[in-house]
Parts: C-alpha cells; structure tokens; sequence
C-alpha cells in the first residue's frame, strides 16, 4: 500500500511560493531534493504545480550537473495529474480528470513506497478524503506575508513525528495524521 505525502517548502508565517521564487535552495537541500525524487514511486500534481515542475521536462544549456539529475529523477517517475481544465499532459503523466478519489484510493491500494502531492489545494481536497499519510513543512528563514497558505483549509489533526535540518538554512517538521 502506498503512502501519500505533502511537503512543501514554506516561510515562516506558513506561505507557500508556488513558483518557488523566494525558496532558492542552496546544494545540500537541493541534493536532499534530487535524493528524495529520485526514492519516490510517483507523484500527483495539482494543475498549477504540474505546470511549474514542466520546467524541468526538457534540458536547458544553462544548468548544473545537478539539475540535470534532478531533471532525469523528475522525468523517470510516474505522474498523475489531476485537472479539469487541462486536455493531455506531458511524457509518463495520466491526466486524471474524473473521479480523483476512486483513482487515489487505486494507486494508493496497488502500489507500494511513497507518493509524493505535490500542491496545497489538492493536498487540501485529499487531506479532506483522509488520504494524506504525512505532512512535511520544509521552513525556510523568510516571512513571505502574502501567498497561498501551505494547508488550504482548516489545519487537520497533527501529531509531530519528527524535525529535522535540512541543508543549509531549513528545517522539516514531519507530521502525522493524529
């Protein structure tokens, strides 16, 4: 069986930035990132997410090695894409646009390892279906004071299982459904 986590990095007064502008991640967070890709067994994206993360669908001369890894981890896993407004996706992506429960609750019955929900408002939309597994809320040392809030609804019922520093200037705070 699968487990569904949603971990985004945030700001101090618990804003996520989308477009990952404010959140520049220095080497050791970004190789966590590479790493952490790299052990997933897919991911779901939200539409607006899905159409950030296309950044890295084709290859871009400027990049480091490392981009180009975190690139090639993006690409290798599966993706699923929940949208109604979209009409196809990219290379190994479903678009899912009917019925994102009934699909959810399938991958997460046949598949094993980690699924990461990549999005605060469908985390928001499964968190409600209780399908959520682990929160993680990677803080970074900004106070962003506007944006999209990292938990789109009311706050569930947490308990804290770990915290952790990850890479140069951010913490993960890890939580479980209480």
């Amino acid at each position: 069986m699968a487990d569904f986590v949603f971990g985004m990095n945030q700001s101090l007064d618990g804003y996520v930035d989308v477009d990952h502008q404010e959140f520049a991640a220095g080497p050791a967070l970004f190789r966590h990132w590479i790493e952490y890709v790299r052990s997933l067994t897919g991911s779901v994206y939200g539409r607006r997410m899905y159409e950030v993360m296309r950044y890295w669908d084709e290859d871009r001369p400027e990049w480091s090695a490392e981009e180009r890894e975190f690139a090639a981890a993006w690409r290798r896993q599966p993706k699923w894409v929940v949208s109604r407004s979209l009409k196809s996706v990219g290379p190994n992506a479903t678009l899912v646009s009917d019925d994102m429960e009934a699909v959810i609750r399938g991958l997460k019955a046949r598949l094993a390892g980690e699924i990461a929900v990549a999005g605060p408002e469908l985390a928001g939309s499964l968190t409600n279906l209780g399908l959520i597994d682990e929160y993680r809320l990677y803080f970074h040392p900004i106070v962003l004071g506007r944006g999209k809030p990292f938990f789109a609804g009311p706050r569930p019922p947490l308990r804290l299982v770990s915290a952790d520093p990850v890479g140069e200037d951010t913490i993960r705070l890890t939580y479980a459904p209480a």
